[in-house]
């Protein structure tokens, strides 16, 4: 595990971004494509945009990058909650990117179906091999859930390399999630973590005493890559020093 920590949001992000583009080109340089997984959420819609600009836009070569997702909410792709499209109008248009290069998550389908559906076009990609992305981008929720893997709910038990429907009971909604195992099989995994109100989950995962159900960011161990934490000091301000 590598901490990270800055001065504010904006350094942090600045640095998340340069992360992106150094794992990118790594990836290209060994092996000549970058899969990388995005998360959804206001923390890295920041990045994408920072990616489109002119410090950074020409630094990845983008028609050897494929983008999945980590997670997606159950709701049409043209919603406001769904992830594919964040990213869309964020990081895919404004840098051209085609759409053979986008895996999104199929939300007409039923939950389950869906969730089916994407593992199918994974396996598609990884023909013959492991499911093992460049860089798994990830954020952490006040109640220290990461991607869809939330408290108590069944997904935290899934031992498999998968993809999984996630009812959240107290929301009445469901979620389409990658399990924690298909996580820990990336080479990099970067949590992107700012702000003082994020300073007890940081806490409890780092620190904390292990309980997996309650604080389910903690079943992200890769298990041969190397996990980042991209924190500010309000973020990290709990932390043992």
């Amino acid at each position: 595990m590598e901490i990270h920590i800055y001065k504010d949001k904006q350094e942090t992000i600045r640095e998340y971004a340069r992360f992106f583009i150094d794992e990118g080109n790594k990836a290209i340089k060994t092996k000549g494509n970058f899969n990388a997984v995005l998360s959804g959420g206001s923390s890295p819609k920041a990045v994408f945009e920072l990616l489109t600009t002119e410090e950074f836009k020409d630094q990845l070569d983008w028609t050897k990058v494929f983008f999945f997702f980590g997670d997606e909410r159950n709701v049409p792709a043209d919603h406001t909650d769904f992830n594919g499209l964040m990213a869309a109008k964020a990081l895919f248009e404004p840098l051209n990117i085609s759409e053979n290069q986008i895996f999104y998550v199929n939300t007409s389908l039923a939950p389950e179906e869906a969730a089916k559906d994407y593992m199918e076009s994974i396996r598609k990609h990884f023909p013959g091999k492991n499911i093992v992305f460049d860089l798994i981008m990830l954020g952490l929720g006040d109640d220290s859930h990461t991607a869809s893997l939330f408290p108590y709910t069944k997904v935290l038990n899934e031992q498999g390399v998968d993809i999984k429907s996630n009812y959240l009971p107290e929301k009445e909604i469901f979620r389409i999630t990658m399990t924690a195992s298909m996580i820990n099989q990336a080479k990099a995994i970067g949590f992107l973590v700012y702000g003082e109100n994020k300073a007890a989950a940081v806490k409890t995962i780092l620190n904390g005493e292990p309980d997996t159900q309650k604080y389910p960011a903690q079943l992200i161990k890769p298990a041969s890559g190397i996990c980042h934490w991209f924190l500010d000091k309000g973020s990290a301000s709990d932390l043992k020093s």
